[in-house]
């Protein structure tokens, strides 16, 4: 299945606090799929705090609907070729070359790992790190 992995850490630290990208990212991430393609969407925590936030953005970004449900937890992607599959949270070492993703998304559920460590090591940003799941 293709993956498009969408990079909200590089926009926070350039154009919004422009400052150089730490050696060491936290944050989170949800996997969004459409159909036949999946979306790796990973934001530093300072950015974007909650997983329904990170959704929100890549519908807007995208021009698609979704609304907050009444709780204000979830947002939800009107469209029903799009799903939510879980989301987790990352910590990126430059430095070391490592990608961890662990825990799970209070809102949208455990991520799913399933080849994850092979297809984050394909993107470009990410050639020769080590990619650890939990």
């Amino acid at each position: 299945m293709p993956v498009t992995f969408i990079d909200y850490i590089h926009a926070y630290y350039t154009a919004i606090v422009s400052l150089p990208e730490p050696p060491f990212v936290t944050g989170k991430f949800v996997q969004i799929r459409n159909r036949d393609r999946l979306f790796l969407v990973f934001s530093p925590k300072d950015f974007m705090k909650y997983h329904a936030e990170i959704v929100e953005r890549f519908c807007l970004d995208r021009g698609m609907k979704g609304s907050y449900d009444p709780k204000r937890k979830r947002f939800v992607i009107l469209d029903e070729a799009w799903t939510v599959q879980g989301g987790g949270k990352f910590e990126i070492n430059r430095d070391e070359k490592t990608i961890r993703l662990y825990d799970d998304s209070m809102a949208y559920g455990k991520f799913d790992s399933a080849g994850l460590e092979k297809t984050i090591g394909t993107f470009p940003a990410f050639f020769g790190y080590r990619v650890l799941t939990e």
